[in-house]
């Protein structure tokens, strides 16, 4: 094999892949740890009723502010991947994002009006800069090994959700059974764990990720030969106007419904104000991106016009995907039998000490294989790490002993009880948590992506169209089976006992359907779009994943208008008939993506 710029990463290696994807792995862990148990939570903290600590809101503005939240996280990636492009290089931006996420989540904790405003700016601000530059590190190191990438994406999504499993199982559990202000602070520890882990660690990258300097442009531009393409200040000014309007419109819209319409930017545009703005921007972009595409040359613009597809299909997948902390949280809290009792108490708490033991012990030993590679170089990283792993595994501990004891299979004397922090309880209750629910989508990630990751590098791979048409089925399946079993909830009912049946099959075959999706539609970004463009197009690809996200909120808010007049499950049926018409639309325009990827699968 010849030597290329990338082979270095490659002589310390880890399940067939270098030991920095695995600090990678571990970094991007705690940070969706911190931010999947805080999102697990935000939903049912501002619905909580005064005596449950929480806000009292209504769903609908809860979903709005939720909505607005995420879509800013994945829309201020733009900002962080421009800077770390131009100015401070992609380590720095992952540990400035880091520092400011530890911050936010921080002040979440505190739980004043104040401090969770507050906290949810450092949030956006924090996975704006951290979130782009990981997955631009990655790319980085596989940039001459394009067939091994799939697979890399896979296992670094592994990752990341072995990081929302654990950050919505424990958070989550915190956040429902203690406090909410256990399971905010709880999120924000591990973000600083990850922080320092990677800070320590990051030698291990070589030149990657280095603040630019002249001598790092001059050789990035020596690389792309490609047709330049400069803004011009016509275009600076649609791109400042379409985002100013857009961010305007994010904050906006939960803002004049919170407060009434005391509170509303664009009310000088009409009672239909909010539409008006977002349409606008909207309309300004898509024509500068249209005409952006014909200044490339030929092949380039024809790979952006594929990257620009899968970006429009994605946002329909998250509109619908996202429904998980959202309004199916609210199904597991509202309309979910979760209390257990006899032979199905024992089931489930022998099932739920499996998926949280057996996680554990895989990813304990994946951690075991890096220090093999990598504890002689970095070891006081690895220390950090294994202290943050011993914290975990006795709240894991803890939890389960709360569990068995409070469903009255363990006995416990008021000393142990007292040193444990657990409260006496004098009857028996097995009621699973509703953000319980979320962690299975992780639970089946980690069970499922090394089979996915296999498919994926085999002769059966299948094409980029039909991944996705694969992917959105899927989802139409999920979406189908909770309409199904929501079908006996009549029109207006704000409570019900509906299996739980439904909802694992939800998140078993939303799981499949991210798979198909997710990871891999960040490799065909790497794939297609040119070196000196990456930071910035996985920015772009995430501003169509901040689209998706604000739909999932905007969903969210008309469940109880459309559950009022039509019933619940005419609300999941509904997006299953969209799930099902984004995936035939991909597969029939296969042949027309296949040639505008030039040869790229």
């Amino acid at each position: 094999m010849s030597q290329n710029t990338t082979d270095q990463f490659f002589k310390s290696t880890v399940l067939g892949h270098p030991a920095g994807l695995f600090v990678l792995f571990f970094t991007e862990m705690w940070e969706r740890f911190s931010f999947y148990g805080m999102r697990s939570l935000l939903i049912l903290f501002l619905t909580a009723s005064f005596t449950d600590g929480g806000w009292e809101w209504t769903r609908e503005n809860a979903s709005a502010l939720f909505g607005s939240y995420v879509g800013l996280v994945y829309l201020s990636t733009m900002l962080g991947g421009y800077f770390a492009d131009k100015v401070i290089g992609f380590r720095w931006a992952v540990v400035v994002g880091a520092t400011l996420m530890t911050l936010g989540h921080a002040s979440m904790a505190v739980e004043t009006e104040f401090s969770i405003y507050l906290g949810l700016v450092l949030l956006v601000f924090g996975n704006g800069f951290f979130k782009p530059n990981m997955t631009s590190i990655v790319s980085e190191m596989y940039k001459d090994r394009p067939e091994k990438k799939d697979g890399a994406y896979t296992l670094f999504y592994m990752g990341v959700n072995a990081g929302a499993f654990f950050g919505i199982l424990l958070c989550g559990y915190l956040g429902e059974k203690v406090g909410w202000t256990y399971g905010f602070g709880l999120a924000g520890i591990f973000m600083f764990f990850g922080m320092l882990q990677f800070w320590l660690s990051q030698n291990i990258f070589g030149d990657i990720g280095l603040k630019p300097n002249k001598e790092s442009k001059a050789k990035a531009e020596a690389l792309d030969t490609d047709k330049r393409n400069p803004f011009s200040p016509i275009q600076l000014a649609a791109i400042a106007f379409s985002s100013i309007l857009a961010l305007l419109w994010l904050v906006n819209d939960p803002a004049s419904k919170i407060s009434g319409g005391k509170v509303n930017i664009f009310s000088f545009l009409g009672p239909n104000g909010n539409s008006i703005a977002i349409v606008s921007a909207l309309v300004v972009f898509i024509i500068l991106l249209v005409y952006r595409f014909t200044q490339y040359s030929k092949i380039t613009k024809e790979k952006l016009i594929a990257v620009t597809f899968f970006a429009f299909l994605t946002i329909f997948f998250w509109a619908i995907f996202e429904q998980s902390p959202n309004s199916l949280t609210i199904f597991a809290s509202d309309y979910t039998d979760r209390v257990l009792t006899g032979n199905w108490s024992v089931v489930f708490l022998v099932m739920n000490s499996l998926i949280t033991i057996l996680p554990l012990v895989i990813i304990t030993w994946v951690l075991i294989l890096l220090f093999k590679q990598t504890f002689k170089f970095y070891a006081l990283a690895n220390i950090i790490l294994s202290v943050s792993f011993i914290i975990i595994w006795a709240i894991a501990i803890w939890m389960l002993t709360k569990d068995y004891y409070t469903a009255g299979y363990l006995s416990l004397s008021d000393s142990t009880l007292q040193a444990l922090k657990i409260d006496k309880v004098t009857t028996a209750l097995t009621e699973v948590p509703a953000t319980w629910f979320s962690t299975l989508n992780s639970l089946f990630i980690i069970s499922l992506a090394p089979l996915f990751s296999k498919w994926w590098e085999s002769k059966y791979n299948p094409s980029a169209n039909l991944k996705y048409g694969i992917g959105m089925g899927l989802l139409a399946l999920g979406m189908a089976c909770v309409a199904f079993g929501a079908s006996g909830i009549e029109a207006g009912a704000k409570t019900a006992s509906v299996s739980m049946i439904w909802l694992i099959l939800v998140y078993l075959f939303h799981t499949m359907a991210e798979l198909c999706i997710s990871p891999v539609g960040l490799s065909y970004v790497s794939k297609l779009v040119p070196a000196r463009m990456i930071a910035f197009m996985f920015g772009v690809w995430y501003l169509a994943v901040a689209i998706g996200m604000k739909g999932a909120g905007m969903f969210g808010e008309n469940i109880d208008k459309i559950a009022n007049e039509h019933g619940l499950s005419y609300f999941f049926w509904m997006l299953t008939i969209i799930s099902i018409v984004v995936a035939l639309f991909s597969v029939a325009m296969t042949p027309v993506i296949k040639k505008l990827m030039h040869g790229v699968r």
